[in-house]
């Protein structure tokens, strides 16, 4: 057993009521310790040092330090590879000061073990369950016949016009995916668009030219091309040169892309995925060689820029409707109500909530005289600032 000393100076009193238990809303492997503050401990770091906590197997075994907390502290979670789920452990709590220490009383045994359900994410469950209900009965009801409205998208609206309109003039028609790769939801949503565009470049026997940037989305873009072009009866029309790989670097593959439209002159230009610096340089070769330019990304950063040089552009999330948008299939088009009704209830919780707040505080300051003066004069500091 750990044994007291004592020492001149500040005498060591042990903290009170001290009890371990399994750490809540975990994965296991923790136990939590807390106790109240020994009559010694003041705050003063000096005097007072803090508390070290002692394990051990056994009420009667040898204690074995895991840790310490400055003064002041009241809790200890012992969390580490050492701690078994289903085994039993001892603690003892020692208070040390300036000039010696007093151990508390053994607590224990006690053991840990994995939550299955965290508690503090109720919330969370909530939503889930929310969506998934919501999603559940937009499905059976866009496979009962239901009429489920989803709101016009112009560049997908625009993708035969471009497709018609670069035939018209006789020049072919150039999709880029970015510096996008096979593993990111946008480039998936993006070879759905891709899909659409080669089915009309089929019909319209227009040539479809698609650089890459990484070969594993040359790959999956290839055999998007190549399914279109015989679902639309022209398997004859795909040409494997006409999806060449031109170079994993950012701005060599922008020059390469800018080279292609100032050769090819292309009358229709799809900017289908996730950009960075490039943007900009692409988007202004392809208004330079007169194409319609359609663009759509996820990257917050580039949209202004698209916006600015192209004709079309799907903004965020419209790049993820797309594959309903084209092809409203009752799976996919019920989980696109669930999902914007579950955000625009989410949105008006939050609004609700914002305002309920507001006008907590107002009532609370401008009911209260002296609530009122403190209103009045953090406004005149505000104005101060300026």
């Amino acid at each position: 057993m750990l044994q007291s000393i004592v020492i001149l100076g500040l005498l060591a009193q042990p903290p009170a009521n001290v009890i371990a238990y399994d750490t809540p809303n975990d994965e296991g492997s923790s136990i939590t310790l807390m106790w109240e503050r020994s009559p010694a401990d003041s705050g003063d770091a000096i005097l007072f040092r803090g508390y070290e906590i002692y394990r051990s197997e056994s009420a009667t075994g040898e204690f074995k330090s895991v840790g310490f907390v400055p003064a002041g502290a009241t809790r200890f979670d012992d969390g580490n590879s050492e701690i078994q789920d289903g085994k039993e452990y001892y603690y003892i709590v020692r208070s040390v000061t300036d000039s010696g220490f007093e151990d508390s009383a053994v607590v224990g045994p006690v053991a840990s073990g994995a939550q299955w359900f965290n508690s503090q994410r109720v919330n969370v469950l909530a939503i889930a369950l929310l969506v998934s209900l919501l999603v559940i009965y937009y499905i059976r009801r866009a496979h009962a016949g239901g009429r489920l409205f989803v709101r016009k998208i112009a560049g997908l609206d625009a993708i035969e016009d471009a497709v018609g309109r670069s035939t018209e003039m006789g020049r072919p028609i150039l999709y880029s995916f970015g510096l996008s790769y096979l593993n990111e939801v946008w480039t998936l949503a993006s070879l759905s668009i891709l899909y659409r565009v080669a089915q009309k470049c089929g019909e319209y026997s227009t040539r479809l030219l698609v650089p890459h940037y990484d070969p594993l989305v040359m790959s999956a873009a290839q055999e998007t091309v190549k399914q279109a072009y015989t679902e639309t009866g022209r398997p004859d029309l795909y040409d494997e040169r006409d999806n060449p790989f031109l170079t994993a670097d950012q701005f060599g593959y922008a020059a390469g892309v800018d080279g292609m439209m100032m050769r090819e002159k292309p009358g229709a230009v799809f900017w289908q995925g996730y950009f960075y610096a490039e943007s900009l340089i692409l988007a202004e070769t392809g208004h330079s060689v007169g194409a319609i330019q359609i663009a759509g990304t996820t990257s917050v950063e580039q949209i202004p820029f698209f916006v600015a040089a192209c004709d079309y552009t799907l903004i965020g999330e419209e790049m993820y409707a797309a594959s309903c948008y084209l092809r409203p299939e009752p799976q996919m088009l019920g989980s696109l109500k669930g999902e914007d009704l579950t955000k625009a209830m989410i949105i008006v919780f939050l609004l609700c909530g914002a305002v309920l707040g507001t006008l907590g505080i107002l009532s609370e300051h401008f009911f209260d005289y002296r609530g009122l003066s403190v209103l009045f004069e953090r406004i005149v500091q505000w104005f101060n600032t300026f």
